[in-house]
């Protein structure tokens, strides 16, 4: 009975001991932040309802960092010679940017437009319930009931790749790609938009005029709420598109929810906007065919700046070594 009594008194006292131990060593630290919390919550949701094989599709696109490159098409975009094969196109030929196809996902926003995209690309998926094309197949125009639709789809696409855990940067199918756009943009900012006239020194000035046709964006809690609010504002202006709502809300959304967005640089995110502003070959990354309105003048301008494009590789080729033209 001693020796069962004496056993009893160790294992008391062993275990006395390891709890006092325990409440003297620092707690573990919590393995993410509860704004990490929030991410984590959404993206298990947003796997959770994964019908439609997205998840699996940008886990097969995305770079290391776990970023994409998103790109929409409807039916008249993806024709041979339209705006999908121009983008492709400027792609091939760009400065090391041909590897950034494998990244990039294609976004159909009708059935047509998805086989037409599989023609030309590997990465295609079909946006369910978003109407891209007018009953003819030609472009939508912008003030078209159907096109704000597609516009707010496509801006809930995004924050749902958000929530999937992926930054993103989207590009409209009108933007010529010369050099690789990530190399210019700020690792800092939770969000960097398009601009279609630039004017001062600082990139964080709100008050230019920003474009949704190029957006690039991380997956942290500062840019999932803003993009939230973003679509949620649309009921406020009703009819109006994305970019409108942007334009009237970007302000408030940022300081609400400490959002660091910023917009680019037109010296090298030109866009056609500023037609009086010449570009330079040197050091564009690329070229937006914005203020450009009906899609054969894009077409015909964007193959005019292609053909350019070509002509100054060829001629910086014939320097030889002593051109540094074609190294970024």
């Amino acid at each position: 009975m001693t020796s069962v009594t004496n056993l009893l008194c160790f294992v008391l006292g062993a275990a006395a001991m390891a709890a006092f131990v325990a409440l003297l060593l620092p707690s573990a630290p919590c393995p993410y932040t509860i704004a990490d919390a929030g991410i984590r919550k959404l993206s298990t949701a947003a796997v959770a309802s994964d019908d439609d094989g997205l998840a699996e599709l940008l886990r097969s696109a995305s770079m290391e960092d776990k970023t994409v490159i998103l790109a929409f098409a409807n039916e008249a975009h993806a024709l041979p010679g339209s705006l999908l094969q121009m983008l492709l196109d400027s792609l091939r030929t760009g400065v090391r940017t041909e590897p950034l196809l494998k990244h990039l996902v294609v976004v159909a926003t009708d059935p047509k437009g998805l086989e037409r995209c599989r023609r030309m690309h590997l990465l295609c998926h079909l946006l369910s319930g978003a109407k891209g094309a007018a009953p003819n197949g030609t472009e939508l125009m912008f003030y078209d009931k159907d096109y704000v639709d597609m516009m707010w789809a496509r801006n809930r696409f995004q924050a749902r790749v958000l929530a999937l855990g992926y930054s993103f940067l989207f590009t409209d199918l009108d933007i010529l790609w010369f050099r690789n756009p990530l190399l210019r943009i700020p690792v800092g900012a939770d969000i960097t938009l398009g601009c279609d006239n630039h004017f001062g020194t600082n990139p964080y000035d709100l008050d230019k005029a920003a474009n949704g046709g190029f957006v690039y964006a991380r997956p942290t809690a500062a840019s999932l709420a803003f993009f939230r609010d973003w679509y949620e504002a649309r009921t406020r202006w009703p009819g109006e598109n994305d970019q409108v709502v942007f334009r009237e809300m970007k302000h408030e959304l940022a300081a609400r929810h400490g959002a660091t967005v910023q917009l680019v640089d037109t010296t090298y995110f030109h866009s056609a906007c500023e037609a009086w502003k010449k570009f330079n070959f040197h050091e564009i990354c690329t070229f937006h065919a914005a203020c450009i309105h009906g899609l054969q003048d894009k077409i015909d301008r964007l193959n005019a700046v292609l053909d350019e494009w070509r002509q100054f590789k060829a001629q910086q080729l014939l320097l030889g070594a002593n051109s540094t033209a074609l190294t970024y």
